[in-house]
């Protein structure tokens, strides 16, 4: 049954969402008692504002309110955006994250840690700073296991 719910927002949601200028992530629904959890994960080029958020949360919740495959099972809607530990893997998640401190995880278990200079389709540059001195790599993403952005606090030139 969450499969087919599942696959049914999805259609039901994506367009909206698309139009809005975003992208739909993911579909989660959960099934807490008698309660259902909806969870969707809403993307942007740049990081969503609380305010896109509320309104593309007001948006899905008309939707799924008016949809006839809902039952009339309560349920709570909750809309975000992709956590950090969301492995980059499409085109649009790594030009997002240009200037980011990025760890890869390669196929041979071995990491790296650097800012994200450029990419192209097959490679990635990193600049890795090692006691100051900054060293470049370019990384091929089919060497590429796992990457993921580094948190940082205090990051030169942006506010948290």
């Amino acid at each position: 049954m969450n499969m087919s719910m599942n696959v049914s927002i999805t259609d039901l949601i994506s367009p909206p969402v698309s139009s809005a200028g975003f992208f739909l992530e993911e579909v989660q629904i959960t099934n807490p008692g008698n309660h259902r959890i909806i969870t969707c994960v809403i993307d942007g080029v740049a990081p969503l504002s609380l305010d896109q958020v509320t309104e593309i949360s007001r948006v899905i919740s008309a939707l799924l309110d008016e949809a006839t495959f809902m039952d009339d099972k309560e349920f709570t809607l909750e809309v975000t955006s992709p956590g950090l530990d969301r492995p980059l893997t499409q085109d649009r998640h790594w030009k997002k994250n240009i200037t980011r401190l990025i760890k890869v995880t390669f196929t041979d278990g071995s990491e790296l840690i650097g800012r994200l200079k450029e990419y192209d389709e097959t490679n990635a540059t990193l600049i890795e700073n090692i006691k100051g001195r900054e060293k470049t790599h370019v990384v091929a993403f089919a060497d590429i296991k796992r990457a993921v952005v580094e948190v940082e606090f205090n990051r030169k030139g942006e506010l948290s």
